[in-house]
């Protein structure tokens, strides 16, 4: 029996970088989280040792930080793209570089009714993600989003489903319906506005979530990929994962207190988790676009 090394790579993994542009009295802010990691023929290195191949972790972590200052960070797509194509053509032996980013957003401080130039507040929504892979195979892009938490109190139902003997769960036909939503989609291209395309992404999800009366979560996930690949060309496949954050009407009748679907116990676990793939049939090879690092993005 022969023992073989097999798929590897290697990098810096959540780097927390903050670059403010200060070029006038009014000052923005990119908050991100990177990681990098590399692929190529480092066999030497875990076989025996042999550290000659290897760009140190540390050096991608500084690389990351120079390039936020030389190129600056303004869609994580593209500050991803530059980072993985200096990697794979600027340093030997490198073959293929994989980048996730997490990018936070801050909303700006309001003082006496007029927005602050210099403070912000941390904005408590999603956190915005990209993945950039480069290496002999092309340039790709997964642009997405994780922990978008939406809710509506009615509009969803779950009814006819399969029983057996251990089946408790009544059937209902209106539902209070949560998520936190984590989605990704792949790009065809590079070509593309990467802030506007996460921006109408983003309203057409939480506009399926809202107007479909949806007889299930995985109804509702179908919608949301559909609706993305029909309005957005360049992105060819959407992937998504839902936990549904069950809310229980509370029995209140022990009080002599009705509950008409007014207040709820809102469980964190255990949870239904949904995932779903929505892909075009045309849609190109999607080769190591999706084999994470950190899992980031």
């Amino acid at each position: 029996m022969a023992i073989i090394l097999g798929d590897n790579q290697y990098g810096k993994a959540e780097s927390r970088l903050v670059r403010f542009y200060r070029d006038g009295p009014r000052h923005e802010i990119r908050d991100v989280n990177v990681t990098t990691a590399l692929r190529g023929p480092f066999d030497a290195a875990y076989l025996h040792g042999d550290q000659s191949a290897v760009l140190p972790t540390d050096t991608q972590k500084n690389t990351a930080f120079a390039f936020a200052k030389s190129k600056g960070v303004e869609a994580v797509e593209t500050f991803g793209l530059e980072l993985a194509r200096h990697f794979v053509h600027d340093v030997e032996p490198v073959t293929g570089a994989r980048i996730e980013i997490e990018q936070y957003d801050w909303q700006r401080a309001v003082v006496d009714g007029a927005e602050h130039d210099h403070t912000w507040l941390r904005s408590g929504q999603e956190v915005r993600t990209a993945a950039v892979t480069v290496d002999d195979s092309g340039e790709h892009v997964v642009g997405g989003l994780k922990d978008l938490v939406l809710l509506k109190s009615t509009g969803s139902e779950f009814a006819g489903f399969l029983t057996d003997e251990f089946t408790t769960l009544p059937e209902t036909h209106d539902r209070v319906m949560a998520t936190a939503l984590d989605a990704k989609w792949r790009f065809g291209t590079t070509d593309v506005d990467w802030d506007a395309t996460y921006a109408q992404v983003k309203r057409l999800m939480v506009r399926e979530f809202a107007t479909l009366q949806s007889l299930a979560l995985q109804q509702t996930l179908w919608h949301m990929g559909t609706a993305v690949l029909e309005a957005v060309p360049s992105i060819v496949e959407v992937r998504l994962k839902a936990p549904n954050k069950h809310h229980f009407a509370y029995d209140l009748s022990p009080f002599g207190l009705e509950n008409p679907g007014e207040v709820f116990w809102a469980a964190d676990r255990p949870y239904g988790l949904i995932e779903a793939t929505v892909v075009r049939d045309d849609a190109p090879p999607a080769h190591d676009a999706w084999r994470a690092s950190a899992g980031l993005a």
